[in-house]
């Protein structure tokens, strides 16, 4: 009797070993997706350039030159983003005046290298110095991180000084978010790379805005709120109603970051 219950448990067992070392060798492929098409520019106003990084990546990034008293985003997209999927943010920002800086990670869109954590984090450093040695000034600066891109502009936001931060359906920590998903699996022990955005936001010394859509599917709202709350003043909340992770856009979202930097 004992045989009979021994060797199914130990099948079971050895099936869940399985199942946490293939979790493990693949998850920063359930992390990234990165989208390796290069595409042009076709926004007038806006060129691609190209961006050394500190440990031997050359990255590519999309770029629009602010008139003189407008702010120039540093803007860091989704874990699936591609320039070309922002041409309605592009034609926000330009027509306002604004610039902006896109850095698009290694491993995306023609940059050279693999994505992790440490790498998006180098990624945002580079992008950064470079807006300075083209000659904006830090007081002109505003970090900006979409989803997956808000831990990275967090996280940076922790570091350097700039206007503000804008945090576009930002999540307290990836980590957090896979926990959700995968509620079965210790993923804080397993989880490599898990961008806790709530243990920098703390640290962020410059205005704070948060916008999230209250219908979001892929990052909870709840997420979005509870890191409004570990923020600093001076910071705003902007809920949408209704709002998708990928509609913000579309929903108005540059009517408020005006708004904000405004005031």
């Amino acid at each position: 009797m004992l045989n009979a219950l021994r060797w199914p448990a130990i099948a079971a067992l050895g099936l869940l070993v399985l199942v946490f070392a293939v979790l493990t060798a693949c998850q920063r492929a359930m992390i990234y997706y990165p989208n390796k098409v290069v595409v042009a520019p076709r926004t007038p106003g806006v060129e691609a350039v190209r961006i050394a990084t500190p440990d031997g990546e050359t990255l590519v990034a999309w770029h629009a030159r602010a008139r003189a008293g407008q702010p120039t985003f540093l803007f860091f997209d989704g874990n699936g983003g591609a320039p070309e999927g922002n041409e309605l943010r592009w034609r926000e920002i330009v027509a306002h005046g604004a610039g902006f800086l896109a850095v698009y990670y290694r491993g995306y869109s023609g940059s050279t290298g693999k994505p992790t954590e440490a790498g998006l984090h180098t990624d945002a450093r580079a992008g950064y110095d470079w807006l300075v040695q083209e000659g904006v000034p830090p007081s002109d600066i505003v970090i900006h991180g979409l989803s997956l891109g808000s831990g990275v502009a967090t996280k940076l936001a922790s570091e350097r000084p700039a206007r503000a931060l804008v945090l576009e359906a930002p999540y307290t920590a990836a980590v957090d978010v896979a926990r959700l998903r995968y509620p079965w699996l210790p993923v804080g022990m397993l989880m490599q790379d898990q961008f806790r955005s709530r243990d920098w936001i703390g640290a962020v010394d410059m205005p704070v805005l948060i916008v999230h859509g209250d219908r979001d599917s892929v990052i909870p709202f709840a997420q979005g709120q509870r890191l409004y709350e570990l923020a600093k003043e001076p910071k705003r909340f902007v809920r949408i109603e209704g709002g998708e992770h990928n509609t913000l856009v579309e929903q108005g979202l540059y009517a408020h970051v005006w708004n904000f930097l405004e005031r």
